[in-house]
C-alpha cells in the first residue's frame, strides 16, 4: 500500500462525547489514526478533546460545505481515507458521497429504520421512543447515503426501554451502547474494506 496508515475525519456539532472514546480507542492503533476533528460548530467541546489529543481541527461554513466542494480538497491533503459521523447534525452533502462512496458511516440513537429521519437526533429520538410506547431502543451504525439515516446498516445494538424511563434516562443506556460498540466496529468496517480492496486509498 502506498500509504499504511489509515486515516480517519470525526464530523461531530456537539460535546463530542462519543468522538473522545473513538480518539480514546485508536490512540496507539497500529494503522488506524484520527488524524482530523470536523465540526459545524466553532464552539463545540469536541474541539477541546480533539486539541488536548494533538489532533487537528476544520470548522466547516455551510456555504462551501454544500454549496462548493465540501472540503473535499481539505479531506485529500489530509490523506483522509475513511469519515466517521459522530454526532454531527448536517446533513452530507451528495458531493462528499461520491467522493467516498462506502467509506463514511455515521451513528443513529435509535434501532432504524424507526425513529430516523430529519429532526431525528438526540433527546427528540428518546422522547418519540418514548411517546410510541416501545420496549425497546438501541443504536443503528449504518453507511452514509443521500437520505437521512437511510444506509445501509452495519450493526445494531438495543437495551430495554422501562416504565420508569425518561428521555435522559434512555439517552445515558444509548451513550452506553454507543461508548461500547462504535469504536470496535469502526475498527473491524475499516479492516473489512481494507481485506475486501487491498487498499484503502
Amino acid at each position: 500500500m502506498e500509504n499504511e496508515i489509515i486515516h480517519i475525519a470525526l464530523f461531530a456539532s456537539g460535546t463530542g462525547s462519543n468522538a473522545g472514546k473513538i480518539i480514546e480507542y485508536f490512540h496507539l492503533h497500529p494503522f488506524i489514526k484520527v488524524a482530523l476533528v470536523v465540526s459545524n460548530n466553532p464552539d463545540a467541546p469536541v474541539l477541546k478533546i480533539s486539541s488536548g489529543a494533538g489532533i487537528g481541527t476544520l470548522i466547516i461554513s455551510r456555504e462551501r460545505f454544500f454549496k462548493g466542494d465540501a472540503y473535499i480538497d481539505v479531506f485529500h491533503e489530509k490523506k483522509i481515507d475513511f469519515i466517521v459521523l459522530a454526532g454531527f447534525l448536517w446533513k452530507v452533502p451528495l458531493t462528499l458521497i461520491r467522493a467516498y462512496p462506502g467509506k463514511i458511516i455515521n451513528i443513529h440513537p435509535a434501532l432504524l429504520p424507526k425513529f430516523g429521519g430529519k429532526g431525528m437526533y438526540g433527546k427528540h429520538v428518546h422522547e418519540a421512543v418514548l411517546a410510541a410506547g416501545e420496549k425497546i431502543s438501541g443504536i443503528t451504525i449504518h453507511y452514509v447515503d443521500e437520505q437521512y439515516d437511510h444506509g445501509k446498516i452495519i450493526f445494531q445494538a438495543s437495551c430495554p426501554v422501562t416504565k420508569e424511563d425518561d428521555a435522559n434516562t434512555l439517552a445515558e443506556k444509548i451513550h452506553q451502547l454507543e461508548y461500547h460498540h462504535f469504536p470496535p466496529v469502526i475498527e473491524k468496517t475499516i479492516k473489512n474494506i481494507v481485506k475486501t480492496t487491498g487498499t484503502h486509498s
